[in-house]
This record gives C-alpha cells, structure tokens and sequence, in this order.
C-alpha cells in the first residue's frame, strides 16, 4: 500500500516587489514585473474627495469619470473608440470616497499608445454636449434599475441610516435623481478642470515588463499631462456615524418572497493603529463561508437562505462592517434575532478552531488573490489612494499569521457595541406583525 504524503506548509509569500519612480509633473509611478503577464495593467489614482462635491450635485464625480473617454479635443468618441480598439486597450473609470480611479488593460507591445491615450483622456477630454445628456439619461435609468433591485435599495438605505444625514457617506457616491437631473455640462467641465490633475497621483503598472522600457514609454505618454487649474484634495476624513443609527429601517417592497436583510456599524479603515488583520479573519469566521457561524446556523440548521455574508469594508478613511444576505419572507423575524445573536454573542469570544481557520483562509489564499496583474495593479492603487506604504500587503499578511485569539477578539469588541443599524427589503405587510416587539431599536417603514 503507497503511503499517504504528507502536506508540507506552504512555502514563505510576500506581495510583489514594487518599484518606485517620480514621473514629469510629480506624478509617482510603481512599476511590478510580473513575468508571464502580457497584458499590462495600468491604473491612475487622482486622490479627491466625493465630499467636495458641491451640495446638490452629487454624483458630479462619477459622472465627470464616466465621460474622460468619450472624446477629448484631439479625437472625437468614435476615433478615440477606434483607437483603443486598434490596441487592444480597454479603458474604464469610476470614483471612491476618496478619489478617481482610472483602470487600463492593454498588451505590453501596446503600452506607449495607451499611456499617451490615457494622458489625452485624462488633460483633455472635450464633454461633447451629446455625450453628456446621453450618459446623465443613462445614470437616471440606472437609478431606476437599483431601485428595482433589493441588495442596491437596500444598500442606499444603509447609507442613509448608518451615517448623519449631512454627511457625503449618507447619499449614493453616483448620485440621486434629483442631483443627477440638476448637473450641466459646465457643472463637469469646472469640476475636472479643479479635481483632475496630477498633483498626488499615482500611477501602477503591473505585468510582464521583460525588454519594455516601461519608464520611457510612460514618461513619454504621462509626462504630458497638465491641469493648471487643479486643486489638490484635502486629507479624507471619516464618515460620521448617525446619532439615531440603531435603528431598524423596513422598506416596502409588496409580494416580495424574499426579504433582503442587512445589519451594520461603524468600522475601521486599513489604516487603523490597532492592525487591521485581525478585521478580515473576524469577517470570515462569522460569514465568510458555508462553515461559518451564520451559515452554520441560517442556511445549514434552519435552511432560511442560500448564504449571508459579513465582511468589514473599509473605506479611505473609516468604515464599517456589515452583513448581509436574503432569507425567505416568512422567516424575516426569526432570521433577524438569530442573526443578531450569533453578531452580539461573538463578543464573548472566538475559539481557537476559528482562530486557525481564519488566519489560514485569508493568509494562505493570498497567493491566489494576488495571481494576476490586474488583481495587484488594483491592490497596490488601493494602497496608493489610502496612503499605505507599498509593504503594506506582506506586512498585514505577516500579521494575519501572528495573530493571536485576544488579537482577534479585542478588535471584534472595539467595533462591536450592540447597536446596529439595521434595513430590510420585503413586504412590509407579512413581515411587520411578526417583527413588533423583537426589533433591537426603533422600527420604522419606508417606500421602495
């Protein structure tokens, strides 16, 4: 009989070695060769912050993101459409709590063209008066399709809820209908020409650079690039919590046989001087698998769901951690109070069983994570934007295998009070009568 191998632990990892150098126009560049990786990619983090938005024009970053490549002064859309086509480059844009993040995946032969088309977009897109009626038209439509959508009303509904009713976190980052139908084509160009430059920027290119002359080619491209009028953003700050957040928040979405369910606090960024490690392995262990304390419960014993998740999302500065899943009408209640039990009872501690799991999940997937060039352009632009040194990742997973259990149960008990803020989407009318009286707070209903 051929003996059983034995497992041997896995080999030592640490994130990809970076290289750093400062471009024309101080814009910080980080270089990482990753052999094998030939298609590029690139990613250009302009810190500025959605609360710099102008009341009532929120959603003015987005929407000023969602045009930089739909024609420039040099190319109308449908040449600079063309030309990323002809290089095999795709482009796309979107906005955070605390900047504008431009992603680009091109073949590394392709490189030069796309840095210099990345520049064009970034200093001189034109807003073509066409293009941007037709993209605000389709960001109120998409409103209506998030409306219609159970995870997204109630993620809006959250927001509302968690943080103080003045603060930028409490609105859509893309905007509402009615801030949406007030921006002008004016309203965009102001807006970039004050938020976009390269004041602060940074930009990551990961992939195989074996024989590119990465430095050259970006200079060559970004070196170009010019904001006269652009104001450097201030330092981010934390959202502030709501004072009436422990609350329970009902939207009404009649006949509806599931109810999207959603509990939440106030939470840490990366950033945190307590470590952030023990946060990720905490989110697993309680809903990070089918294994984990709520599914062991909700979907396994009770068969009330497919699977409910927690996870700690941290954001610039600040964040929060929230679970979420949906359950079936009839058991809304009754998932809720096992929910919250199994969220308050973690207090009194993990085991060291969780313990072990959790540090293996997070600590020895990293590898996989980490496996391509897009998965580590996005990570090391993260870290750009939250301001973390670029040891970050190896540090932190470092850390993630260093933890201890009262590691992992201090920085549970230091996010987690009891008070929850607390959304569900469903019929208000089958799940009302069974929630009175078992609610942690005031209960109140809303419309979809």
């Amino acid at each position: 009989m051929t003996a059983r191998p034995s497992v041997a632990p896995p080999r030592p990892w640490s994130y990809p070695p970076v290289r750093e150098h400062l471009l024309p126009g101080g814009v910080r560049l980080l270089l990482h060769d990753l052999p094998g990786q030939y298609v590029l990619s690139m990613r250009v983090v302009v810190p500025s912050r959605l609360a710099d938005e102008p009341a009532g024009l929120e959603g003015l970053s987005a929407m000023t993101a969602r045009l930089l490549d739909e024609g420039t002064t040099q190319h109308e859309p449908e040449e600079l459409a063309e030309l990323m086509e002809r290089h095999g480059m795709a482009l796309g844009a979107g906005v955070s709590d605390g900047g504008l993040l431009v992603d680009v995946d091109v073949p590394q032969h392709h490189l030069g063209p796309a840095a210099r088309l990345v520049a064009e977009a970034l200093g001189q897109p034109s807003f073509p008066e066409p293009e941007v009626r037709r993209i605000l038209r389709s960001r109120l439509a998409e409103i209506e399709q998030e409306r219609a959508s159970a995870p997204h009303r109630a993620a809006r509904e959250l927001a509302r809820t968690l943080w103080a009713d003045g603060d930028r976190a409490s609105r859509p980052s893309a905007g509402t209908p009615e801030s949406v139908r007030a921006l002008t084509r004016e309203d965009i160009v102001a807006h970039h020409a004050r938020r976009v430059g390269p004041r602060g920027a940074t930009v990551v290119l990961a992939g195989d650079l074996t024989g590119l002359d990465a430095l050259g080619e970006l200079e060559a491209g970004l070196g170009s690039w010019a904001a006269p009028h652009h104001e450097a953003s201030a330092a981010p700050v934390p959202p502030v919590p709501a004072a009436d957040r422990a609350r329970v928040v009902l939207v009404d979405r009649p006949g509806s046989v599931q109810t999207e369910l959603v509990v939440a606090c106030p939470g840490p960024d990366r950033s945190t001087p307590t470590g952030w490690a023990p946060h990720p392995v905490a989110a697993f262990v309680l809903g990070g698998s089918p294994g984990a304390r709520i599914d062991a419960v909700l979907r396994e014993e009770k068969g009330y769901t497919y699977g409910i998740r927690s996870s700690f999302r941290p954001r610039v500065a600040g964040g929060s951690f929230v679970t979420a899943g949906s359950v079936r009408a009839e058991v809304t209640a009754d998932a809720l109070e096992i929910l919250l039990g199994i969220l308050d009872a973690a207090r009194d501690g993990f085991t060291p069983a969780e313990l072990r799991a959790g540090v293996d999940y997070v600590a020895r997937t990293a590898p996989g994570r980490y496996a391509t060039a897009d998965a580590v352009a996005d990570e090391t632009a993260a870290l750009a934007l939250e301001g973390l040194p670029t040891d970050f990742t190896t540090g932190h997973l470092a850390a993630v295998a260093a933890l201890t259990l009262e590691d992992l149960d201090a920085a549970y008990r230091r996010t987690v009070t009891g008070e929850w803020s607390v959304v569900l989407v469903g019929d208000a009318e089958s799940i009302l009568p069974r929630l009175e009286g078992r609610v942690p707070g005031p209960l109140s209903v809303v419309e979809l």
